[in-house]
């Protein structure tokens, strides 16, 4: 099946450069562009695409607050967001992981990372870049108005409510998804197999009301299920 992808950046030669390498797969199409988060919605509600790719920073309405209008409509929630940003190591792009964004990639990231990405969201994984290390995310995840500032405290009590539904082993695969491992590198640790591990993952996110991937480690960090390492 053809992935359906919508284009967001206000810099018209970015979206033209994106619109060529996509348009080039055989499996992937643009089926839309949007300069502003506005547009973006409105586009997102019309055409329904399966990945967007998302500008963090935008006149007007930014990808940030057009992210969380998306992942915030049920009847979108199959749209997956990877949001772009000219600088991995920014506050927004952990603030987008809060939005509903499934990942963020560097405007510099080489054509073959761009599309894998796409391939990688549309296939319901999370997408963490490699300049952004876990530690880093881990670290932000930490701190801001989910952990433990004002506020914190309640949000933080209600995903350990919701982290009671979770079984030993879907407790246990949800720390190492938040590690960062696929379902290969998870069934591999606990000696079962891939399949075992995504009914695990899916049962997960079913009861968490987690949208994917990336939604699972920003609970598990919330919670405090998982802590993050100081390098």
């Amino acid at each position: 099946m053809t992935i359906r992808v919508l284009l967001v950046d206000d810099q018209t030669l970015l979206r033209s450069a994106f619109r060529v390498l996509v348009d080039s797969e055989d499996d992937m199409q643009v089926v839309g562009e949007a300069s502003d988060g506005t547009e973006a919605v409105r586009l997102v509600r019309e055409l329904t695409p399966d990945v967007v790719l998302m500008d963090i920073r935008m006149p007007g309405t930014d990808g940030l607050t057009a992210t969380r209008e998306i992942s915030a409509d049920p009847a979108l929630d199959g749209v997956r967001v990877v949001m772009l940003t000219t600088f991995e190591v920014d506050e927004y792009v952990v603030e987008s992981l809060r939005a509903g964004a499934s990942g963020f990639l560097g405007k510099g990231a080489e054509p073959g990372e761009l599309l894998s990405a796409i391939r990688v969201v549309d296939a319901g994984e999370a997408l963490l870049s490699p300049v952004a290390t876990k530690g880093l995310i881990a670290t932000f995840l930490a701190q801001g108005p989910a952990g433990d500032g004002p506020g914190g405290t309640g949000r933080r009590a209600a995903d350990g409510e919701r982290l009671a539904a979770l079984t030993g082993r879907e407790r246990e695969v949800l720390v190492l998804v938040a590690g960062g491992l696929s379902n290969d590198e998870i069934a591999e640790r606990l000696v079962v197999s891939p399949l075992t591990v995504k009914t695990h993952v899916n049962r997960a996110m079913a009861k968490l009301g987690a949208r994917d991937r990336a939604q699972l480690v920003v609970i598990a960090y919330e919670s405090g299920l998982v802590r993050p390492r100081v390098e």
